[in-house]
């Protein structure tokens, strides 16, 4: 999916509509704490030194299904590399690992249910669905957004949350997709201004025609 092109399913959306949703952060992110200092040095060592995983919170397994959670919901396109690429299940790992253990049973409960919910309509855990079956999931669970219902449906909306987060506080988030070329202080996160139909001055996208 190009980044001129909005989404009408959650799998591949829109960069400039996840820029917009965290320059305007719904009620689930306050659920969400901001990375410490450390972690975020933590974070930016993953990404500089390409290193394996090194688990604070997460099984493996969970991993893996984050990291192709958030790849669905931010995957690779011709613009920039996605989720996967920018280490987003590490970013969501750090942040498990900081804390207070209500949160991480609420994370460990939505990624059963995840994977009951993969199992019950294609006889296979998440990780092991096809794209396909991987859109038609998350366009399911994605439907009360606004208002989840359902443990799942928290779960999606809480993750694509950090996902948007975790993306646009890698280098490949700033530098790639934002084309960020160095420190200027901004007083307010606006997004990206092409989804107000200009062109944007932050990250070089021109408005569509």
């Amino acid at each position: 999916m190009s980044h001129s092109t909005a989404s009408a399913t959650p799998t591949g959306i829109n960069r400039r509509t996840a820029l917009k949703a965290l320059g305007t952060s719904v009620s689930t992110i306050a659920l969400l704490p901001l990375l410490s200092e450390q972690g975020a040095l933590a974070f930016e060592a993953i990404q500089r030194t390409a290193a394996a995983p090194k688990l604070k919170a997460l099984t493996a397994a969970q991993y893996a299904t984050v990291d192709a959670f958030s790849d669905a919901i931010i995957p690779t396109d011709a613009h920039s590399p996605g989720a996967r690429a920018a280490r987003v299940a590490d970013y969501i790992d750090l942040l498990l690992s900081e804390s207070d253990e209500p949160l991480r049973n609420t994370w460990t409960m939505g990624l059963q249910a995840l994977d009951t919910a993969a199992t019950t309509k294609f006889k296979a855990p998440f990780v092991k669905l096809t794209a396909p079956q991987v859109q038609q999931l998350l366009t399911e669970i994605s439907v009360n957004e606004a208002e989840p219902k359902t443990p799942v449906e928290q779960f999606f909306r809480t993750t694509k949350d950090a996902t948007i987060r975790g993306y646009y506080t890698s280098e490949i988030g700033i530098h790639k997709d934002l084309q960020y070329k160095g420190n200027q202080y901004l007083p307010e996160f606006v997004g990206c201004q092409t989804e107000d139909g200009k062109d944007c001055p932050h990250c070089g996208q021109k408005a569509q025609a």
